[in-house]
């Protein structure tokens, strides 16, 4: 598969814009056409999953219907109505001997992506990888076999109708975890792998990895309420940032209150009676009795369900330092009316995403204005924040002379 690969790469980087862009439009069409068959082989792989007792939030990740079907179209398509990334050049200069200097990006290669449960990432990561000039080798997680597939045969269906190479996007068919271990130490097959799960998964990769590893880790997300925040505004978010979709990297975990907020037991009481069970601290027990109490270990979990972790903090500082010790550089969120605060939040907090007075939901790739996303780095290097075109190319030097020679 990775020489395959290697060989589509070939092809794709030099493909033009819009030969990729027919082949994604009509990968997009494929989906659609193929629905019926995608949702039936769905419901097979949520019925196993539920008699495998997994848990709700996963259920919910890889549940599909036909709104977060032709959502996934539509993202697909997206993608290809993107401008090609392949090619452009990001700067450029002049030395003072006349040699002529610019950076071009180019795409990155061949590219392997590790997931679970959620189906989506088949065509997303797939639609990217290919919009970016790379080939894409696709492992996904069991829970979604049938689906992963039903989406791959598609994808196929309509690259190789403009023309492009079914190599361009693969998928590691059988369940067997020696198949990870494979991509993991694959050298000179895979040039970058990309996970996205859980803890255990991402610590695995990094921990055997023998190729680069754009790594998406936990989203232990925060809202922080400011005591400036407007009542209604910080309901609004909070409840949103939570319960909209609990399964997802960008839902809300811990809530963290100015001890200054005057409306604290009311916005506790709006996500309990929203639904959510909420864990607190001392101080948070004590305003409603409803409230279970945290242990430590509950500021560093993420939840990915119908529970949330909640504490009362002196002020910004008290936040910031909260976020520092059990964040996980993914994304986090103030509400307030004071601007200076709001600064010095979006400067201090040290995450791939910060947000003023929105929810952390807003982290997504679509939402962003990118089409899709790989996943949301939370690392240093490369790419931050939600991977997209760009997140998938490096780029190389170009120098044009009239014959300079070095002294």
């Amino acid at each position: 598969m990775g020489r395959r690969a290697r060989i589509a790469a070939g092809v794709l980087a030099s493909a033009p814009g819009k030969v990729k862009s027919t082949a994604l439009f009509a990968a997009a069409a494929a989906i659609r056409d193929r629905a019926p068959a995608i949702l039936a082989a769905n419901r097979a792989d949520v019925e196993a999953a539920k008699a495998k007792d997994l848990s709700a939030a996963m259920v919910d990740r890889l549940a599909l219907d036909k709104d977060r079907l032709e959502a996934m179209a539509a993202s697909v398509a997206a993608v290809a109505a993107l401008p090609d990334p392949v090619g452009a050049t990001i700067d450029e200069s002049v030395r003072p001997n006349g040699l002529k200097l610019s950076r071009v990006r180019v795409p990155l290669g061949v590219i392997g992506i590790i997931y679970e449960s959620r189906p989506n990432v088949t065509a997303d990561a797939g639609a990217l990888c290919l919009m970016a000039g790379n080939a894409a080798i696709l492992r996904g997680g069991s829970e979604a076999r049938a689906t992963s597939a039903a989406i791959h045969a598609a994808m196929v269906e309509g690259i190789v109708t403009a023309g492009l190479p079914a190599d361009a996007i693969q998928r590691v068919a059988t369940g067997d975890r020696a198949a990870v271990g494979a991509m993991l130490g694959a050298q000179g097959l895979i040039d970058v792998i990309v996970p996205r799960g859980g803890k255990a998964l991402v610590a695995r990769v990094q921990d055997e990895a023998r190729v680069p590893v754009l790594a998406h880790l936990d989203g232990n997300n925060h809202v922080y309420v400011d005591r400036t925040a407007d009542p209604a505004m910080a309901k609004a978010i909070t409840v949103n940032a939570k319960l909209r979709r609990t399964g997802v990297c960008g839902a809300m975990e811990t809530l963290l209150i100015d001890r200054a907020f005057t409306e604290t037991p009311a916005l506790i009481g709006a996500l309990i009676d929203a639904g959510c069970e909420v864990r607190g601290d001392a101080d948070v027990t004590a305003l409603d009795a409803r409230v279970l109490p945290a242990s430590d270990e509950d500021w560093d979990t993420e939840y990915l369900d119908a529970v949330a972790s909640v504490a009362l903090v002196d002020g910004l500082d008290g936040a910031l330092a909260h976020i520092a010790r059990h964040g996980s550089h993914h994304t986090d969120a103030i509400v307030t009316e004071d601007g200076a605060v709001a600064a010095r939040f979006l400067a201090e907090a040290d995450s791939a995403i910060v947000l003023w007075n929105a929810s952390t939901q807003f982290a997504d790739g679509g939402e962003f204005g990118l089409g899709a996303e790989i996943g949301i780095a939370t690392g240093r290097l490369h790419a931050r924040g939600p991977v997209a075109l760009e997140g998938l190319t490096t780029y190389k030097w170009i120098a044009r002379g009239t014959g300079q020679v070095r002294p």
